[in-house]
């Protein structure tokens, strides 16, 4: 069913739903594929796009959380590894290995003793040996142009590295093979409930001035950082205390810091640990932890005091390379939805856990982690079926991504490319391969993106807005310099057929997403201008 089809399904308010999920994010999705891959009919609905709030703009890392294992969380860092593996296993591809290196310098904290023995305890949790001591010349050949300086070491171990909003986007889409109705643009305006118990939601799909009742006597609310306006103001024990924490990242072209595992330091500043790895042929310099005072609807931006705190570390990591703000390509900001118990921590030493809230009906969860969105689906679905659980939800080994059949790769599709589609699309890459042409967007460049990946998202992605396809769908406004602009024309000439859209449309479309560019994905305004 496409989008007209399942508005005009709802709208004759004759169909019942056993759960329908508030939020189209990593959480939102892995809620809606366990749900429908277990037989229950599902609805998912989202109040912008699929992936536009944190699962867009998150690290990017598919880890076990090895800072998290030193302030002594096992129990989520045994989870993450162990779906880590799992990921890997059966999405490669999608979910990649990555090898970190992390450099020790003489005097700081943790020395190579503890952090190997925390690498010790990791190897274990996942029963796989990654972990290994690199000497000094040992770490330069690996990093090159890493600063030498009081260097005595470096610790190198593996995660893994994936495109979240792909992430989010295959799962939806296996959702929807097993049945379930997923919906971007249809915000939630209010929980319905008899004699107490929720008996529904109310929705509000931007194109209608009509709100939509929908039956389910479950709804699964995984707004993350939103999760707070569809909790019951008069359930004091069962609300959440939200602490959303902002995230900025840079992107630099890979030849400004060509590096090809992930480098991370200790910020001298805080502590914190930044991270420069590779990311889609660029490299990604992040992240920061703070708390974020803008209004959850906008755009979160990077502010002027984050891009100086991340230049100044690759600065020191990188000596040589004399990064600037001119270099820098694209940059994003996600906010993560945090439970705080309201001490006043420091944000970086918040609990990263999620955690849920049940009320007659409606489960509301916040927190966690990308990596472990099984786990806190099952948890969640489990909590709102209750006794009904054992025998509703399908058993926890069977796969979350379904294997795909045997396709031969196309002539000029290199090996990696190929790997990277076969992940990326799943089971529907013989149908992408078939929507257009096969020929990379920006050849002799780093992005491998094809044409028909385009064309394909236009068809059946749900492309509602140019943003969308740019930021989302492709990542092609975060890789190319000013946000892909030079392409514009010819994306144009692909995509606005395929789009159903008129001239008038498409200029509406364009000058909406570069004034979204230049505001929320490019530097601050005084940063930009300074040319430095």
């Amino acid at each position: 069913m496409n989008r007209s089809e399942i508005l005009d399904a709802l709208g004759t308010g004759s169909t019942e739903f056993d759960v329908v999920v508030v939020g189209g994010g990593i959480t939102g999705a892995g809620v809606a594929r366990e749900a429908a891959g277990s037989g229950l009919r599902t609805l998912l609905v989202e109040q912008k796009d699929f992936s536009w709030g944190t699962s867009s703009r998150s690290s990017k890392m598919v880890h076990g959380g090895l800072r998290y294992l030193g302030s002594g969380h096992y129990g989520l860092t045994r989870d993450a590894v162990r779906e880590r593996q799992r990921l890997m296993a059966e999405a490669p591809g999608l979910i990649d290995p990555l090898r970190f290196i992390m450099p020790h310098f003489k005097g700081q904290f943790p020395g190579p003793r503890l952090f190997q023995t925390l690498l010790r305890v990791y190897d274990f949790i996942a029963r796989n040996h990654s972990r290994h001591f690199l000497s000094p010349s040992e770490a330069m050949l690996w990093v090159p142009g890493l600063t030498a300086e009081n260097l005595s070491g470096a610790s190198g171990f593996t995660d893994a590295v994936t495109d979240d909003s792909r992430l989010v986007l295959r799962l939806i889409a296996e959702a929807r093979r097993d049945g379930a109705l997923c919906l971007n643009y249809t915000p939630a305006l209010e929980i319905k409930r008899t004699a107490g118990q929720v008996s529904g939601l109310l929705v509000q799909p931007e194109e209608s001035d009509t709100p939509i009742e929908v039956f389910a006597p479950l709804v699964i609310n995984a707004t993350g950082a939103w999760a707070d306006r569809l909790q019951s103001g008069d359930q004091s024990d069962n609300t959440m205390n939200i602490r959303p924490l902002r995230g900025s990242h840079l992107v630099l072209p890979w030849s400004c810091l060509p590096v090809s595992c992930s480098v991370s330091l200790f910020h001298p500043e805080d502590g914190r640990p930044v991270f420069a790895f590779p990311w889609l042929g660029t490299t990604v310099l992040g992240t920061t932890d703070l708390d974020h005072h803008g209004s959850l609807d906008q755009e979160p931006v990077i502010s002027e005091a984050e891009t100086s705190y991340l230049l100044e570390i690759a600065s020191r990591l990188f000596p040589g390379n004399g990064i600037s703000h001119g270099d820098i390509l694209s940059t994003w900001a996600g906010v993560r939805p945090v439970v705080t118990d309201g001490t006043g921590k420091a944000p970086s030493k918040e609990n990263r856990e999620h955690e849920l809230r049940a009320d007659r009906g409606l489960i509301s969860i916040a927190g966690g982690k990308l990596t472990t969105f099984r786990v806190i689906a099952r948890e969640a679905l489990a909590r709102g079926l209750g006794t009904r659980a054992e025998n509703l939800l399908r058993p926890g080994a069977e796969p979350v991504f379904q294997p795909i059949g045997a396709l031969k790769r196309p002539t000029g599709v290199s090996h990696q490319t190929w790997r990277r589609l076969q992940g990326f699309h799943g089971p529907e890459l013989d149908k992408v391969i078939a929507s257009g042409p096969m020929e990379p967007v920006t050849p002799g460049s780093a992005t491998d993106l094809l044409w028909a990946e385009l064309c394909w998202a236009c068809q059946k992605e749900d492309v509602v807005h140019l943003d969308d396809l740019l930021l989302r769908r492709t990542r092609l406004g975060l890789t190319l310099p000013e946000g892909a602009r030079a392409l514009l024309p010819g994306i144009r000439q692909h995509c606005q057929p395929l789009l159903g859209w008129d001239d008038q449309r498409w200029e509406q479309e364009e000058t909406r997403y570069l004034g979204i560019y230049r505001s929320a994905y490019s530097l601050p305004a005084r940063e930009a201008s300074d040319g430095n």
